[in-house]
């Protein structure tokens, strides 16, 4: 299984929320976690992109990557 590295001040607040049920940081965890997944996501479809075995796949792994990215078509 990978391992996720994430912020120390993530981390904190994740431990002030679940132990000592701090709920005042609510919405900057859901904001860290979101960020954290987006750029996974990403990484993992670049990864996709530069390891595909295929042109053809590689284009639609690129594609995928470029969508999620929101690099408007025009610039690409």
């Amino acid at each position: 299984m990978k391992q996720v590295q994430i912020s120390e001040d993530l981390f904190l607040s994740l431990i002030k929320y679940h132990i000592l049920e701090y709920c005042s940081d609510e919405e900057k965890i859901v904001k860290g976690l979101q960020e954290k997944f987006d750029r996974v996501v990403n990484r993992s479809l670049y990864t996709k992109y530069k390891t595909a075995p295929s042109e053809k796949e590689k284009e639609k792994a690129r594609q995928e990557y470029l969508n999620k990215k929101e690099i408007h078509s025009s610039f690409r």
